[in-house]
Order: structure tokens, then C-alpha cells, then sequence
């Protein structure tokens, strides 16, 4: 059988016709159109999302737990197999410093955020000279075994106690003295 052009049609129900609301009592939407009475939810453009009619809102009777450190680092993620698989396959030079931009050049990771951190899930056997921004134990001892090297940043100097900071104060205040005396 061949379809023709005059024989074409949607399924049944495909086409469903809108409603028009507003159009007379007897049509059962008309008037207030579904809308009830009266109100600020009657009105078009209200969401008030989580508002429970003057009662404390849900969200707000819960009790809060943590804190989100709006200034916390993002690693890029790195295993040692991955490092592995990545020399292996050529696109890491195994005798070069292998740093985030050679990592990012290569296709290992897509972006190196704030730093590569190198984790120790997988075996390493090539020897490589690493320069990231922070390992685990086990990765460093694992890049060691294997004939290689880590260089890392140096840890950021722990804050003073109450006690220096106050000496500081102290030391910074009688040099400034002296500085005027000496004028």
C-alpha cells in the first residue's frame, strides 16, 4: 500500500487544543479563570518559594551544621597509575620536569585548578622529576622507590601565639621609638 499525500494525518490526540480560560461561567474556567480569589497567587509573576503564610519557614527551623571555607583550595586530581599510563603512552616525557603545564599540554588532566596534588592509587616504574603542589605519603615514597624526586612548596610559616605577636608589637614599637630619637 502506498501512502499519499491526502492520506497523512497526526495520531489521535497529538493535537491538543489549549484552554481558553475566561470565557463564560458555563465553560467551568471562566471569571477567575482557575485562579480562585483574590491574593498575591492570583496575580501572575509570584513564586514565593519556601514561604509557609508567616510561619517560621522550613529551612529556617532547621538546625545548621558546618562551614563552607570560601577560600579552601581545589586540586586537580592526580594517581600514580595515571601518571604511569600517560608516560607510557607517550604523552609525558619521562626525562623532563613534569609540572602542571606539561600535565595540561599532555591531555592528563584538563585543568590544573590551584595545584596537581599526586596520589598513590596505582604503581609507578618510571623514574620522574616531579614539581606539584602537594603528594600523599604513599605517592612520595612510591616516586622515591623509583629512582625519582618530588619537588613541593615549601609549607606556609605557622601563625605567631599571642605571646610573639605581642613581642613583635613590642620590638617593632621600641625600634620606631628609637628610629625618632635618633632624628
Amino acid at each position: 500500500m502506498t501512502t499519499k499525500l491526502s492520506d497523512l494525518h497526526d495520531n489521535p490526540g497529538a493535537r491538543k487544543k489549549r484552554v481558553r480560560v475566561g470565557r463564560g461561567i458555563g465553560s467551568g474556567i471562566g471569571k477567575t479563570s482557575g485562579r480562585g480569589q483574590k491574593g498575591q497567587k492570583s496575580r501572575s509573576g509570584v513564586a514565593i518559594k519556601g514561604f509557609e503564610g508567616g510561619q517560621m519557614p522550613l529551612h529556617m527551623r532547621l538546625p545548621k551544621r558546618g562551614f563552607n571555607n570560601i577560600f579552601r583550595k581545589e586540586f586537580a586530581v592526580l594517581n600514580l597509575g595515571t601518571l604511569q599510563a600517560a608516560i607510557d603512552a607517550g604523552k609525558l616525557d619521562a626525562t623532563a620536569v613534569i609540572d602542571a603545564d606539561a600535565l595540561v599540554a599532555g591531555g592528563v588532566i584538563t585543568h590544573a585548578r590551584d595545584g596537581v596534588r599526586l596520589l598513590g592509587v596505582g604503581a609507578l616504574t618510571a623514574k620522574v622529576n616531579l614539581k606539584l603542589a602537594g603528594a600523599s605519603a604513599t605517592a612520595k615514597a612510591a616516586v622515591e622507590a623509583a629512582g625519582g624526586s618530588i619537588e613541593l612548596p615549601a609549607p606556609p610559616a605557622p601563625p605567631l601565639t599571642k605571646d610573639e605577636a605581642k613581642a613583635a608589637r613590642a620590638a617593632a614599637r621600641a625600634a620606631a621609638n628609637a628610629a625618632r630619637a635618633a632624628k
